[in-house]
This record gives C-alpha cells, structure tokens and sequence, in this order.
C-alpha cells in the first residue's frame, strides 16, 4: 500500500499530510485507514505538542473517491459503514487529543474536507481556496461529523443552507461565517502556518489541552456542571510546571518559557 497520508514530527509540531495529491486527496478505503492511524497517533505521541493537518498538491481534500462509490455502487451501503466507521474514529482522536490541531487548508476543500477540517480545533486557508459540503449534490448526507461541528460553528440555519444546497464558498465567506480563523495569501500560507503551529507548540500545552476539553464538553453541560469543571481544570494547571514559569515570568516581566509540563 503507497503512502497516502504521511506523518512526522519536527520540533514539537506534528504534521499529518494527505498525500493522494492526483485525486485532490480524495478518500478511497486505504487513505482513510492511513488518516486513522495517523490521527491516533498523533492523539498520543508526546512528542507532539501541536498538529499540522494539511494537504499536498493542488487541494487540502475533495472529499470521497467518487469513482471509488461508482465502481463499487452495489456494495456502497456496507462499504459506507466500514469506511466511515475508520474515518470516524480519525475525527474522534483529532477532537481528543490533548494538543491543538490547526487545519491548513488550500484549493479544495470538500465533502469529507470540510468535516476533517472542522475537526481541528482551529484553521487557516489559502486566499482562493473553495469550500463546499458536496454531499447533496451526490444525493446523500453528510459523515465525519459535518451534522455536528458545523451547527456549532456557523449555527444550524446556514449550517442547513451549506449542507442542502452545497454551494460553493470562498475563503473571505468562510472566515465571516466562522467556519475558519484566518486567510492568507496561497504564497505565504506555509510560513503563516508554519509560525501560528510554533506558538501553539510552544505554549503551555498542559493548559491548552484541559481548554480543549473545556470548550469540548461545554455544550453538553449545565452551567453548574461547567463551573465545576472549570474549578478542576484549573486546579490541575495551577499544580504544574507551566503555570509556576507563567506566574514567575510574570511577575519578573518576562517571557515565560513553557514546556508542556
């Protein structure tokens, strides 16, 4: 099997790239188990402080392998239930993981690639790139957790309009909407990526990972529930390395040097 999505590490940044860049990265059954154990991975190694998710070629990820569902129309039904079953354990360990994931997005982002992006919990996109959730358009509703992030991100009436009509956005809509953070221009995409993963990388990683679950959990919680949790995360910070070098730093007005501890 060829290497459809590849995985690294480089100064605490992991970098998950698709890597089917002659389709656009469109998902076919191998390229979804590879994205799964590439996500887990990610989701536990500690070397990783901060995961990139990006694409290589001409597109972040046009969603499914459409000649894939064609060729294989009579058995799509159960096929569609392994497939997404990998995909979906992908986006459960990109929503777990206890370190930031930034979305880098370029071109195409469609169908699946909407809903792998909205997994992370933030993005940046090329100036020009196109979004749109595509599943309509193939007659069919929408996996990898499109019906859940989505709402939450844009709110459910235009997350309907995305969905049942699946027209097309560009960058500048996407960012008014909230579905991404920021857009650049397609040549400095890289290095603007490169530097937001450095600063996440380089934070006080501990406390981003109880925010993450914070925010995660916190519309599924009363208010009460949520204070709670609150309480608890920051006890838990306030006994590590990071928030002693945060406060200390502070108060000697400088810059704090964490270290994920």
């Amino acid at each position: 099997m060829s290497d459809t999505v590849l995985y690294s590490v480089a100064d605490g940044i992991a970098t998950i790239l698709l890597n089917r860049p002659q389709v656009m990265n469109a998902l076919d059954a191998g390229m979804i188990v590879q994205l799964r154990e590439a996500a887990e991975r990610a989701e536990h190694d500690a070397a990783a402080r901060a995961v990139v998710i990006r694409g290589a070629g001409p597109a972040f990820l046009a969603g499914g392998d459409v000649s894939m569902f064609h060729a294989n129309l009579a058995r799509m039904p159960a096929l569609v239930r392994e497939g997404a079953g990998e995909l979906h354990r992908a986006i459960l360990a990109l929503r777990r993981a206890p370190k930031p994931v930034l979305a880098s997005v370029h071109g195409a982002v469609a169908g699946a690639g909407v809903s792998v992006m909205a997994a992370a919990d933030l993005a940046i996109a090329a100036d020009g790139t196109k979004f749109t959730m595509a599943y309509s358009r193939l007659g069919t509703s929408p996996d990898g957790g499109a019906t859940y992030s989505l709402p939450r991100l844009v709110g459910l009436r235009k997350a309907l309009e995305l969905i049942l009509l699946s027209d097309a956005i560009d960058a500048r809509e996407a960012l008014g909407l909230g579905l991404i953070n920021w857009v650049v221009g397609a040549e400095r995409l890289a290095a603007e990526t490169e530097s937001i993963a450095r600063r996440l990388a380089q934070g006080a990683t501990a406390a981003f990972a109880e925010i993450k679950k914070l925010l995660g959990q916190s519309y599924d919680q009363t208010l009460a529930a949520q204070l709670n949790a609150e309480v608890e995360a920051f006890a838990r910070c306030a006994g590590t390395r990071d928030f002693a070098e945060g406060v200390t730093a502070f108060v000697e007005k400088r810059k704090p040097l964490f270290k994920g501890e």
